[in-house]
């Protein structure tokens, strides 16, 4: 976190689960970072990134993916993956920053 905070990033992670859900996910990882719930799909239909039916019972969840959106909201840098295993690591978010510096 030390790393994203000196280079400007705030990471933020947005999940389909309730609040509760991701506030004990973040307590018992040790996460420091921002959960928002979107158990609506709103925000997530927005970026195109509905999962469909690939969440317990079939149920709808986000595909993973990672931005780097501006001050002004604009998604500078998008990773999107099909597997949920497949993220971007730290140091390639931290490269891509540095490269739209």
């Amino acid at each position: 976190m030390d790393q994203f905070n000196a280079a400007g990033i705030r990471p933020v992670a947005i999940s389909v689960d309730p609040p509760e859900a991701s506030r004990n996910l973040a307590q018992n990882e040790g996460y420091s970072l921002t959960f928002l719930s979107d158990s609506n799909i709103e925000v997530i239909r927005r970026y195109d990134l509905v999962h469909a039916g690939a969440g317990e019972n079939g149920n709808d969840i986000a595909r993973p993916a990672e931005f780097l959106v501006d001050r002004s909201g604009t998604v500078r840098w998008v990773n999107l993956t099909e597997s949920y295993f497949d993220r971007a690591r730290p140091e390639e978010v931290l490269e891509a920053a540095k490269s739209l510096k």
